[in-house]
């Protein structure tokens, strides 16, 4: 079941996002609940990839060889 929450906001920035929400065919409401939708779920898009990430790293079998160079190497020109 949704939840209510007051929010106390400038009545300049409320004008300006009730035109943006008309834009976009949707309400102030919507505006905000999408957004807090899309933000409590990046933590949990932010864990799978670093999950995955942490998987594919497992798998690699990728070997980085000694280092022949030394940094003035590096920035000789």
């Amino acid at each position: 079941m949704p939840k209510n929450i007051t929010l106390a906001i400038d009545e300049a920035v409320l004008d300006r996002v009730r035109v943006i929400a008309a834009e976009r065919k949707t309400t102030v409401n919507g505006l905000v609940r999408n957004y807090l939708e899309n933000l409590s779920g990046a933590d949990d898009k932010r864990a799978r990839l670093a999950k995955r990430i942490d998987e594919l790293r497992a798998k690699s079998t990728l070997e980085v060889g000694p280092v022949t160079w030394t940094r003035d190497d590096l920035y000789e020109r």
